[in-house]
């Protein structure tokens, strides 16, 4: 009996697989196979020898991600993965992958030429070679990342400079190799960077930052985390030639002071995130000429920002109840805004709450250190947007001197409602 429920079992699959891939073309079929991730169509390879051309087709493979695949993949799997795919592939992540070195990537560069997003990440066999290999048959990358390849040095920047004009993000993070005479050459052949991130580039110094002012006027983000050479001389220079800077990291950075902060205060009005950890130097005079923000401020927000999801109004003392009202009744604050933390913002009182009311995707409102909030004004609005997270704080009430000897109540000082 199960000889012959197998027997028919076959004959039923290899007539169905049949019908499917004689009714339905094949630019269906690969259309259909488009939608499935690395190990699926692994799978599908499997099933017969018509799916394994389907499934292994190049036009199904143009991003590959092989970090949550298999890191520890060796370099002739990814030569015959660039042979595959050819110039179909225009995304590939090998993070992690510590055994893929110069040779697999030279063979991947002839390959597959039209590469634009390629993640190199902890692949510390790469060296100058590999982008020397980019630089020559790459001209359409756009982002690479070069995160912990410590070998790199100012060569390989130079190189890429000559062959990969189109670069927009790159990150040498941890490349403590690099100087300025290589990020000199960097910029200068690839002035439309937007996203440039140097972590742990111990030598690079305010000269460094001069030729990025000169040559990268388009940069977004600029990440400079324990750049421990770098002084306001450096940071100002970049708050005047970069305009559009919206996001910077200057943690460990531990020369910085307040001139920097005035600097971005006054050049950098796009500016949205700032780290600064451990510069110990900056004081509230920096931050009161770099952010002081009131309920104007929230009236353009409201205008320019129709995209906002989370906005933090941290300590900012001015803001009051106006101005959030202006907020919620935007078309951000009514259809996008998810996120809103007004925690020690004295003059916000519980017709702030009232205003929220009409934020309908709002996930989560911080309230710390908010005086004048009431827990009667969050029960009320949690009554209305009974999904919303209300994170605040009490300060507790001084108990009564015990009697008898019994237990002190306490009350919670920190609740979630």
């Amino acid at each position: 009996m199960s000889g012959i429920t197998r027997g028919r079992f076959e004959v039923f699959s290899n007539n169905d697989e049949a019908l499917i891939n004689k009714k339905l073309p094949k630019e269906l079929l690969l259309r259909i196979f488009s939608f499935l991730d690395i190990v699926t169509l692994c799978r599908c390879a499997q099933v017969s020898k018509a799916w394994n051309v389907l499934a292994l087709d190049g036009s199904n493979w143009q991003k590959i991600d092989l970090f949550n695949f298999q890191t520890d993949i060796q370099g002739h799997v990814v030569e015959n993965i660039s042979k595959r795919c050819g110039g179909f592939l225009k995304q590939l992540s090998l993070r992690g992958c510590l055994s893929v070195g110069d040779a697999a990537m030279k063979t991947f560069a002839q390959n597959c030429r039209n590469i634009e997003n390629l993640n190199l990440n902890g692949c510390t066999k790469v060296t100058d070679s590999t982008c020397n290999s980019l630089s020559k048959f790459c001209s359409k990358l756009k982002h690479l990342d070069l995160t912990s390849c410590v070998t790199v040095s100012n060569s390989a920047l130079k190189m890429l400079s000559e062959g990969c004009h189109t670069l927009e993000t790159l990150n040498i993070s941890w490349c403590d190799q690099i100087t300025k005479y290589g990020l000199e050459a960097l910029v200068r052949g690839c002035g439309a960077l937007s996203s440039l991130f140097l972590r742990g580039c111990t030598q690079l110094d305010d000269e460094a930052l001069k030729h990025i002012q000169n040559h990268c006027p388009e940069l977004v983000t600029l990440n400079l985390q324990s750049c421990m050479k770098i002084t306001d001389e450096g940071l100002v220079s970049i708050c005047k030639g970069c305009p559009k800077l919206q996001n910077l990291c200057i943690s460990g950075c531990t020369n910085i002071t307040d001139l920097s902060l005035t600097a971005l205060g006054l050049n950098c009005s796009g500016l949205q995130i700032l780290e600064a950890a451990r510069c110990s130097h900056l004081t509230d005079a920096g931050f009161t000429v770099l952010a002081r923000i009131t309920d104007s401020t929230l009236v353009q927000l409201s205008i320019h920002c129709p995209k906002l999801q989370a906005l933090t109004l941290s300590y900012c003392e001015l803001i009051t109840d106006d101005g959030i009202r202006h907020l919620s009744s935007s078309s951000c604050g009514q259809e996008r805004l998810q996120v809103i933390a007004l925690d020690n913002c004295p003059l916000i009182t519980d017709i702030t709450l009232e205003h929220l009311k009409s934020c309908h995707n709002l996930q989560r409102i911080e309230l710390y250190d908010c005086q004048q909030i009431s827990r009667v004004g969050i029960k009320r609005i949690r009554a209305h947007l009974p999904d919303v997270k209300v994170h605040a704080y009490f300060a507790p009430v001084t108990p009564p001197p015990s009697v008898g000897g019994g237990r002190q109540r306490l009350c919670k000082c920190c609740i979630i409602l």
